[in-house]
Order: structure tokens, then C-alpha cells, then sequence
């Protein structure tokens, strides 16, 4: 699914000279479908929304529940303790007995749920009548730190409806969060065998997300440490304040087999709709992960597959993950341990600084992950919430996955022009992503480079920005000219840059020089790469080049070490001399 750039009011210009036309422009791309979807309860206190669960038998649990309704507002009459079981998986029965009619019970008590005949929505003579909730104070519900997360499977579960389905279907191991979604349907019941059809699949109304059509909006706070679970309702609030930044990195596999053309397609899509919408996006076809030597950075969105393990450039000690940054990686087992900082890609990914995510705690088979071009069109296009968004993305309930994240996090909830004036008022060096999102904005409907080229070479804010000035470098390189291109990502440099972005304009700088037959900054900024990123580059490659260049600028003694380091490198069987550039 693509956005509708082309319904944006016919009086906004293809070419935005002026900052103000250019902004009002903005908000309205982004906000005029948000504006009659978002639920009325947007505009009320959200605190009043949720729900706040903990394991009254874990202590930083309710800590966690504590933190988080402060933060949010949550009245304390809606937070509930359960005595559960303390590891990561609860039987059928401790589930049922121990969380879900315990807290369906508390729900009715306390007034937040009514309990009645639900209208058939085929009213002919001999439908049965159905109950369940028929009105509801509150539409989220947040697990927090210390819940389990799996529910294991029950050998001794029979249902007749199982020999309908397919073979490997009939389990009925489920994610914890997965299976609350349907706490609105255990009042009368529903099949535990097997995935639940989400009704409200691909919904582009938040406000029917909602228990009284049959789902409740469930996410956790949680991670390897109770520290980071309370931190991720501090980041959602901060990136609230001040917009979600970043770049977008959608790491594909390239050729896949029949099987998984559907999650490739699925990955790609998702990124064309991330370009669409203004982020800065990299899309990356090769089969293997973002190697290490990647320079990922400043990651507002990840989305990748298809490794069991965190690797690669994100399996780093730091990953430069922004304020509200979005992480999933597509695995059957993403979410399996959630205490883990090394195994599978959820604990890590939070244990890297990710303030939301997604992923399966059992096999889900691919048909029954989130869709992504879902979520991020909700999301980003349409202001959902983070748990409006995820719910609306899942093909499946009373399933695998768990979504993982301040639930009422709508960082795109804002007017983009208003945003961008308190950013602006206020000095803040981030309003210089928002003239980055301007610009792809732009030119993703076509408008020229050269009117971008312009825009950006008039704005005040560029000659101050390490993001602005390497994007002008970037268009400067896109009309042919490379000495103006390498001169702004130079300048990049002294603008203080994050360590990756830096990384990435060195590389880029090295590759130039080279192109450009300047010898001598080439081999001068291969020589910085080596210092200052020793960990991070591809050493053989780099001992190569620097040899190479060494003998053009008549440094004997530098090509012998750096060939000799360069050969100390090659398995034997292939241990031979760098041949000199062209």
C-alpha cells in the first residue's frame, strides 16, 4: 500500500519556495488523513485509556507499573497486581486462572467494563446470541516487566474445529500479549487451537480498535532489565515532545525461494512507503545482514530479516538508535527471550536502545507476523499509536507475538508545521530533520533537484548541520558534481556528526578522492578510517588501498608495511601482492 502523495490540496506548489508554504504543505501530507481517524479519547487524558499490569511476585514489576503510570497519568484504580508465575513461560491453565479471569473479573468490578448481549451483526430467526463487552472505559492494557511472556502449550487441549485447520496450525502455544488481545472475547469464549483471524486487520480507523469490537490493545514494558523497561515510556514521551528522527534502514535478502517472496515483498513495500512519506531511507537487497562494518546511523526506523541471532552491524556494543526509534527483525523467534542481550533480536535490539518493537515468541510462520507496510502507514502517515498501529498490523490474535513499547506512543499524532516551529523557537538542532523531511518529501513527488539544491542552499539551517549539509552533498553528487559533493560531505565533517554518520562520510570521502585522483586525501582519510574506526572497516580491503596509494605518492617505506600488514591477512593459499590502481 503506497500513500496518496498525489491527493495533497492541488494548491500546494510542486516547487515550495517559501519556508511557510512549504511546512503548511507538510502538515497537511501527513496530518489531513490523521485528523477525522484519530479516536476522540486522543484529545482526553490517555492515562485514562490503559490499564497497567505487573507481577505482584516480581518487585522491579511494580516499579515498572509504578513508573509508567506516573509517567502516563494512569488513575491507580486501573492498575492491577497478580501473584504469576516469575520465569517467561505460564501454563494454559496458570494463564487462564492466574491472569485472564482474574483480570476480565477486576474489569467488571471496578467499572471499566460492561458485560452484556452483543448485537449479531447477522440478525436473522436462529443466531445465537452473544456476550461480551458492550462498553468500555479504557482500550490498552500495559504488561509490564516480570509478566511472562509465553504461554506453553497444552498437550491435553482438545477442540473439534482443530481437524479443520492445517497441520501446522493446530498448537496452541501463544504469546502472553497476543492472547490478552482477546480478553474481550473470553466472555463468551473463542478457539485457543491455532491463530485467531484479526477482524480489524489493516483497519485505517483507530478508534475500532477497541474491546467492544472484540480487541484489547495490548504491549509490555519490558527488556533484559527492569532499568530499560521503565526507560522506554521516558524515550516514547521525549520523542513525543520532539519529534521521532532518524533514518530508515530496511535490510532485504535479494533472491529468496517462492516461500518468501510474500516477506520480501512485504519488507520492500515498506520501505518505498517510508520513502514516500520523507524518511530518509536505505534499502539494502544483499542476503546478508548489515555486515558489521555498516555504518548504521542515527536509526529512527530498523526492519530487517532474516537471522536468528542479532548480527552484524546491530549486534555492536552501541547502535546509534534515536529517541523513539522503531526496531523489528523479521525471525520466527525474535521475541523468545526476552532477557537476552545476544540471542534472538528483541532483547538485543532494546538492550541497543530501541524504544519499540515486535516479534514472535514460537513459530508464527510468515502469514502470521505484523505487516509492515500496514504499520508503518498507520503509523506514520496516519497517527496511530504504536499500539493502534501494531494491533492493525497483525494478521492474527490468540498467536505469537509480542509488541513491545509504550502502547500510547504517537510521536505522528502532531501538526508537523507546529512541531517544527517549537523546534525552531526553541533552537533545537533537530529541526534541522525536519528541512530533511521537507526535502524528500519533495522530491519524492518529483519535484527537481536543482529547486531542493536551492532550498537547501538558502536555509540558514544547513550551514550549521552535519544532516543537511551531507543531503546537499548527496543532490550535489545527484547533478554531477562530484568536487561540489565531496566539499560539502567535507564540511559534514566539521559540523559534528554522529560517529556513524561520520564513519559513512569518511568512506564515502576515501571512494570520492579516489575517483577525483586526489591521491593524497584519499590516502590521508583511508589513514583516519583505520585510526579512528579500527573495529568497524574492513581492514585487508583498507591495507590494500592504502598500499596502493602509498607507492602513487612515492612513500616506499608505508607500502611495504601496509602490504606486508595486507599480506598477513590472506590464508595461504591466496597470499599474493595488491596490485597497483590503474
Amino acid at each position: 500500500m503506497k500513500p496518496h502523495l498525489a491527493d495533497a490540496p492541488a494548491g500546494a506548489a510542486p516547487v515550495l519556495r517559501r519556508h511557510g508554504r512549504a511546512l503548511a504543505w507538510l502538515a497537511r501530507l501527513l496530518v489531513l488523513t490523521a485528523a477525522w481517524l484519530l479516536p476522540p479519547a486522543a484529545q482526553a487524558t490517555e492515562g485514562d485509556q490503559v490499564i497497567v499490569v505487573y507481577n505482584s511476585a516480581v518487585p522491579e514489576s511494580r516499579a515498572v507499573a509504578l513508573h509508567y503510570a506516573e509517567r502516563r497519568q494512569v488513575p491507580q484504580s486501573q492498575i492491577f497486581g497478580f501473584k504469576l508465575s516469575t520465569g517467561a513461560e505460564m501454563s494454559r491453565a496458570e494463564y487462564r486462572d492466574l491472569l485472564q479471569q482474574p483480570l476480565l473479573t477486576a474489569l467488571t468490578n471496578r467499572g471499566l467494563w460492561e458485560i452484556g448481549e452483543v448485537p449479531a451483526r447477522d440478525p436473522s430467526p436462529g443466531t445465537p446470541v452473544r456476550r461480551g463487552v458492550v462498553r468500555s472505559r479504557i482500550r490498552y492494557a500495559v504488561l509490564c516487566y516480570g509478566v511472562p511472556w509465553r504461554i506453553k502449550p497444552d498437550t491435553g487441549l482438545y477442540e473439534p474445529e482443530t481437524e479443520m485447520l492445517r497441520p501446522e496450525l493446530r498448537r496452541n502455544e501463544a504469546a502472553v500479549d497476543s492472547e490478552l488481545a482477546c480478553l474481550p472475547l473470553a466472555v463468551s469464549g473463542y478457539p485457543l487451537i491455532g491463530p485467531y483471524v484479526n477482524p480489524l486487520y489493516g483497519v485505517t480507523n483507530g478508534a475500532l480498535l477497541h474491546p467492544t469490537n472484540g480487541i484489547l490493545l495490548v504491549s509490555r514494558l519490558d527488556g533484559p532489565s527492569p532499568e530499560i523497561a521503565r526507560a522506554l515510556v521516558d524515550k516514547a514521551r521525549e520523542a513525543e515532545r520532539n519529534g521521532m528522527w532518524g533514518r530508515a534502514y530496511f535490510d532485504c535478502r535479494g533472491t529468496v525461494e517462492p516461500g518468501l517472496q510474500p516477506g520480501e515483498q512485504m519488507l520492500r513495500q515498506a520501505a518505498e512507503m517510508a520513502r514516500l512519506l520523507g524518511l530518509p531511507t536505505v534499502l539494502d537487497t544483499n542476503e546478508a545482514v548489515f555486515p558489521s562494518t555498516f555504518p548504521l546511523s542515527q536509526i529512527g526506523i530498523y526492519i530487517g530479516w532474516y537471522a536468528e541471532n542479532v548480527a552484524g552491524a546491530l549486534a555492536r556494543p552501541r547502535v546509534e538508535f534515536l529517541p523513539g526509534a522503531f526496531a523489528y527483525h523479521l525471525h520466527s523467534y525474535a521475541a523468545a527471550d526476552l532477557r537476552s542481550t545476544d540471542r534472538h533480536w528483541v532483547g538485543p535490539l532494546l538492550h541497543r536502545g530501541a524504544t519499540i518493537t515486535m516479534g514472535p515468541v514460537y513459530e508464527p510462520y510468515l502469514g502470521g507476523t505484523p505487516d509492515m507496510t500496514i504499520f508503518i502507514s498507520r503509523f506514520v502517515l496516519q497517527g496511530f499509536s504504536f499500539g493502534e498501529a501494531a494491533w492493525a498490523s497483525q494478521p492474527a490474535l490468540s498467536w505469537q507475538i509480542t509488541v513491545v513499547g509504550d502502547p500510547l506512543y504517537r510521536p505522528y499524532g502532531r501538526s508537523p508545521s507546529a512541531l517544527h516551529a517549537e523546534l525552531e523557537s526553541s533552537g533545537s538542532p533537530l529541526v534541522a530533520w525536519s528541512h530533511l523531511r521537507l526535502v524528500n518529501l519533495n522530491l519524492a513527488r518529483g519535484t527537481p533537484v536543482a529547486e531542493m539544491v536551492h532550498y537547501l542552499e538558502q536555509c540558514p539551517v544547513t550551514r550549521q548541520s552535519a544532516i543537511l549539509t551531507e543531503k546537499l552533498g548527496d543532490l550535489y553528487d545527484e547533478q554531477g558534481k562530484p568536487h561540489s559533493a565531496a566539499l560539502m560531505w567535507q564540511r559534514a565533517l566539521s559540523l559534528d556528526p554522529s560517529p556513524q554518520q561520520r564513519l559513512r562520510l569518511l568512506l564515502r570521502l576515501a571512494e570520492r578522492y579516489e575517483q577525483l585522483e586526489q591521491w593524497n586525501d584519499a590516502y590521508e582519510t583511508r589513514r583516519t578510517l583505520l585510526q579512528d574506526y579500527p573495529d568497524q572497516v574492513d581492514k585487508a580491503l583498507l591495507y590494500s588501498k592504502l598500499a596502493t596509494l602509498a607507492e602513487r605518492l612515492d612513500k616506499p617505506e608505508e607500502a611495504r608495511q601496509y602490504r606486508k600488514l595486507w599480506e598477513d591477512m590472506q590464508p595461504p593459499a591466496t597470499n599474493s601482492v595488491p596490485s597497483r590502481t590503474p
